[in-house]
Order: C-alpha cells, then structure tokens, then sequence
C-alpha cells in the first residue's frame, strides 16, 4: 500500500521505475507465453526427432613378436580421404534450389499449371545431393590422380542409414597423394584426412599358418551391448590372431552420436575410449623359421608343382617351438586388402590345400618313424640288440626281403640277409620289426605310445591343432568290432594302419627321445605384454617346459636307440646321410608311409625325424613331405632339407657366441 501511496503523490522517479519493471515483466510473460504455448509444438517435435547413435571404435590390435622381437604380426598408418555429408548441406540446399526452379521452367513450357508431388520433390533432393558429392569427389580424385567412382547404391545407403558418420572416399593413399591433398583440401568442403591403424604383415607369407589371419568383422553388435554403427574392424579367424583374439583386440571403445531428424550430426562424446591390445611374444626364432621355409620350398620331391610338407624344430630341453614351417602357404596380408580372383581360386585350391597348417593340423601315417617307439618297447622288454634275425627274400622281388604273417606277405625295403638292432634302425626293415614288435606284445606298444599322447591334442594357441588317431585296444573295440589280431600289431610296428599323427607329435615324440624321456607340452606363446609401459597391466608370462608325461624308459634303452640314429646319420649305410653337418653330430630315422584309399596306394608319405647334437641335444628338427607319386623316400627328399635347417641352426649358434663378448664388454 505503501508504493501506491507514493506513486500517487505524481514521485516521477517512482513513476517511471515503476513502468519500467511492469515493462519487463510483460515482456517476460510475453516470452513465457510463446515458449510454452507457441513453440511448444516445436520444441517437442525437435525433441522426439533428436536421438542418440551409439558408434563403436575398435582398438589398436597388439603387435606379435618372434623370440627375437622382430615384428611379425604389426599395425601400419592407413591415410583416409572421408566425406562428412552433414558439412554439404548448404550445398545440397543451394543445388535443389537450381535444379528446382530449372525443372519448373521445364515443366511450365508446356503446362503451366503443373506442380510437382512430394514424393517426385523428394526424389530430386536424392538426386541432387548424389550430384554435388559426384562432383566433389570427381575433383578429389583428379586432386590425387586417382579416379574414384561413386556408387549410387552405396551413397544412398549411406545417407539413409550412416549420415552421422562420415563416408570413406579414397583409402590408404600414398605420401605424394596425401601432400596434394593436404594442399587443396581447404578448397574441398565437408573433406577430412584421417588416420587408421591397419593390419600388415612385414614377412608376407612367413610364419602364416601360426600367425592366421583376420576376417572382417561385420557382426553389427558386441556381446553386451548393441551399437548402431561399428567402425572398420577384424576379428581373428585362425593362428595366433585368432586362439588370442581377445587378448590381441583389446578393449573396443564408444561413443554417442547426437543427430537430428535428418540424420546430420548435432554433437558427440567419446564415454569409453578404446584400449589397445596386448603384444603377443612367440617362441618363434624368423631366422629359422625362413631357413624351414626355404628349404620345404626348394625340397627334391618327386613330381613337378610346389612341395607339400612341414617342418618341426623344437628345443627338445625345454618344449620350446623355434620353427613350424607348412608349404605351400599363404599371405595373411590378402586377407585385410582383398583377394583377385586367381588369389582366391590359388587359395581354395583341393590339391595344395594351402590354408592348412600340414605340421599342426593335417595327420598322416608315420611309418617308419613310429619304430622309435616299437624299439623302445622291445628293449624294455628284453630285446638282445646283438641277436640277429634274417629278413628272407621276396619270391616276387628277390632284392627285397619280406615277412609271411600267415598267408598275407608284407614287403620290406631292406635288402634279404641278418639284421640286429643297429643295422635294423638305419635299414628300417620291417621284418625285424614286426618280428620283435610280435614278441614284445602289442600292449606295451600302446603303453609307450598312451605316454606320447598321440592320439590328443598337443594344445597349442592356433586353431589348427589335430589330435590323430592312436589305435588303443578301447579304439579297437569301439571302431574295429573289439578284436585285436596280429596283423593289427604289424600294422602299427611299422607305422601304418590305424594311426595317424602330426609332424608336431613326431617332434614332441623325438624330442623325448634325445632328452631321456620327459614328454614335454609344446610352447608357442612365450608371454603377453601390454602396449603402453607405463600401465597397470603386468605381462603374462607362459611357463616353458612344462612337462606332459615321462616314457618311464631306462637310460640304456635311449642309448641305445641314439646310437642307431647316429649311424643313421654318420654310417655309410645310414639312409640320413644327406643331413649331415660338419661339426654337428645329428641323429636321426628316416620313413616313408603309404597312403592308402582301400587296397590302392595312392601316394606316399615320407618323413625325417632327428635331433642334435648327439651327447648334447638342442635341436629336434622333423620334416615330412607328401606326394601322390611313386619313387621317392625320406632320405631322398626329407634328409636334405633337414641339412639346410640344420645349416641355419649352426649359423645361428655362431651368431649368438659372437654375440656375447660384446654383451659382456658393453656392461
């Protein structure tokens, strides 16, 4: 009451303040009022047609390392030309505008009452902004002097369902494309460069079948959570890349997107940024690796067309895998950039077959290798190495010896006349074998080779790893109708029949052998590191020589079967002398396997398993080579290619003594 008092007492300065602050007040009412009453349906239709995208952003994938720390598996920068479509919308405004007001005056001509419909309106809009991203990307492809043809599918896929982020225009542009772009990219509205982690692979084919490689990864939506968008990413498919997927992705990342409702992007914010991958360190030495490359690739096989074999080299004190070479092979880096159409049909080939691991995960027959174990067993057994048994001419091939076990014959390679212990290993003859293998009895055979583990999985991180087949009596029972004959025993004293084993399984077999019988877990991932240093995450280290089993054999036994892999070597008659190395003393037995389709041999199977060096066991190398022809053997084609790994072994050993005087005078 007071104020009004006042204000009719004429107080101008009341007066005037007063109008004033009733001034203000109106027009904020006023402005309430349109807000809340006018704009209302506005705001509200805005609301509802702004929502969030959800956009996923992969990691950096960890690096894979050989022992030596050279990169074998790595993430290079890949330059990116993208478009952001939502930058062009004053273009697409202004050219709608021209090809608008021109199609009326067309229309006009010849009736000039026409009007266009909604939905032809529409299409003209789809149409113009096809037409001004055409011509900017024409000049961004005349900038880098790369032609780039649009895609009218692909674009408008893009623009209905990716608005809010932006679409790729050129990728993985050279250092002189990237300069000229960089240089008149101001002029090129709605363009950016951008970098990209890619997968390489600096070795190509090197070491491919254990590395694996990756597959696009288009799933759409991760386990937990459903993204609208998911940003270029791979996904392990086979090898190290795809038994340690999870540990070489790392943490995927995201992001909101907040777009209107014609899809543009109003804002973003990174809630969960990406974490990189952990690097993965092999066992692995490259150098040898290529060196067992080289040689299965330059191996004398039999008939013309690339080689089809393994190699195993193994640290048989320890498990340590240094070498696992599988031929032919292929380049994991086709698998991230595409494949031409000869690659792909190269690749699918049935005969080469060169996706298949053949040392880890392809079985075969191993003939005369598997007598190591036969040997084993008739020595524990009793066997007298210096009794001597004849191996008695063949009727049919009276060059040849042979073994009745009834009325069925069985060759035997090995020339007719005595045989003992020694001269038996290194002539491999299958009569002496099948002869004591009969006496010994077939279980302790089986014992020996339960203790091997042929016949499971020999566990290692890639994907590609067969178990084989070891005809156990419960095998027999449950695939062969339960009876166990003798004809079954000779089979397996020599290597054929129901067992099937892995180049893998033969090293970890002979590698027990040279080391006094300890059965040992192969090793192929050495540890895990984490990218950054200076994180929290502390490496992962895998245990080496983690021992599986023991052959429970006595020494005298190994001795004595070393002994005859020695001559097999170094004996003038040994059938593994082409392996020989001045100054390594290497042991070894040679086999061929015949593989069978019903009666018919269809091809052969040869195989080269050794150690060295005698008195001293380092190195457990198996090779295994395959063919559809005849002729050939173990030592004539496996033997030699074991001399060249064992050539760069001993390379190797002279690298490292010289290596050390300088270690210890740089300390």
């Amino acid at each position: 009451m007071l104020i009004f008092d006042q204000l009719r007492k004429n107080d101008r300065q009341l007066q005037v303040l007063a109008i004033c602050v009733l001034t203000g007040l109106g027009f904020l009412l006023i402005g309430l009022w349109y807000v809340q009453v006018v704009s209302a349906r506005r705001y509200q239709t805005s609301q509802i047609n702004q929502s969030f995208r959800t956009v996923r952003i992969p990691a950096i994938r960890g690096k894979v390392f050989d022992a030596n720390g050279v990169a074998l598996a790595e993430n290079r920068p890949s330059y990116n030309v993208n478009l952001y479509l939502d930058e062009l919308r004053p273009y697409f405004q202004s050219a709608y505008s021209n090809n608008l007001g021109w199609v009326m005056r067309q229309l006009t001509r010849t009736n000039a009452k026409a009007r266009l419909t909604r939905t032809q309106r529409i299409e003209l809009g789809k149409l113009t902004r096809y037409q001004v991203v055409s011509n900017l990307v024409y000049r961004v492809g005349s900038l880098v002097e790369q032609p780039v043809p649009l895609q009218d599918k692909k674009f408008f896929e893009h623009y209905d369902q990716r608005l809010f982020v932006p679409m790729p225009v050129l990728t993985n542009l050279n250092p002189r494309q990237i300069a000229r772009f960089a240089e008149q990219s101001p002029g090129l509205p709605g363009f950016d460069l951008e970098v990209q982690p890619v997968r390489t692979y600096p070795h190509h084919s090197s070491a491919a079948h254990l590395l694996g490689y990756l597959l696009r990864d288009n799933s759409g939506a991760d386990v937990d959570v459903f993204f609208n968008y998911r940003m270029p990413d791979f996904k392990g498919a086979t090898g190290v890349e795809g038994a340690l997927d999870g540990e070489l992705r790392g943490r995927t990342g995201a992001k909101s997107v907040l777009v209107n409702s014609l899809g543009y992007r109003q804002s973003e914010n990174v809630w969960n940024p990406a974490e990189a991958g952990q690097n993965v360190f092999l066992t692995i030495d490259l150098s040898i690796q290529k060196a067992a490359e080289q040689a299965l690739r330059s191996a004398p096989v039999p008939y013309s067309g690339p080689p089809r074999g393994a190699v195993v080299v193994m640290d048989p004190r320890n498990g340590d895998l240094i070498a696992v070479a599988s031929h032919p092979a292929f380049d994991p880096n086709d698998f991230v950039s595409g494949f031409s159409q000869d690659e792909w049909q190269r690749l699918n080939d049935p005969k080469l077959r060169p996706q298949i691991n053949r040392a880890t995960s392809c079985t075969y027959h191993p003939g005369a290798v598997f007598k190591i174990v036969v040997a084993m067993a008739a020595l524990e057994a009793g066997l007298n190495p210096k009794e001597k048994i004849f191996n008695p001419p063949d009727p049919a091939e009276p060059w040849h010896g042979h073994i009745l076990l009834g009325r069925h014959k069985i060759k035997d390679l090995a020339a007719p006349g005595e045989y003992d212990f020694q001269r038996a290993l290194i002539k491999s003859s299958n009569t002496y074998f099948i002869t004591n293998g009969l006496k010994t009895g077939v279980d302790r055979i089986l014992d020996l080779g339960k203790r091997l583990h042929f016949g499971e999985r020999a566990g290692i991180p890639t994907r590609q790893d067969a178990p084989g087949t070891f005809p156990t009596r419960q095998w027999q029972k449950d695939n062969r109708g339960g009876a166990w004959f003798d004809g079954d025993t000779a089979n397996l004293c020599i290597g054929q029949g129901d067992i099937d084993v892995t180049p893998l399984q033969v090293a970890v077999m002979i590698s027990a052998v040279a080391n006094g019988g300890r059965v040992f877990w192969p090793r192929l991932v050495a540890r895990l590191e984490p990218q950054d240093p200076f994180g929290n995450d502390q490496p992962v280290v895998f245990q080496a020589g983690r021992i599986h089993d023991e052959l429970k054999v006595s020494r005298r036994t190994l001795d004595l079967i070393r002994e005859a892999m020695l001559a097999d070597v170094e004996d003038a008659e040994g059938t593994g002398k082409r392996a020989f190395v001045p100054g390594m003393r290497i042991c070894a037995k040679t086999g061929t396997a015949q593989i069978m389709i019903g009666r018919k041999v269809v091809g052969h199977t040869f195989w080269f398993a050794s150690f060295a060096s005698y008195g001293d066991p380092r190195y457990g190398v198996v090779v295994m080579l395959e063919t559809e022809l005849p002729g050939g053997s173990g030592a004539e084609t496996c033997a030699p290619v074991a001399h060249q790994v064992y050539l760069a072994l001993q390379k190797r050993e002279q690298q490292m003594k010289l290596k050390k005087p300088e270690t210890l005078a740089s300390r």
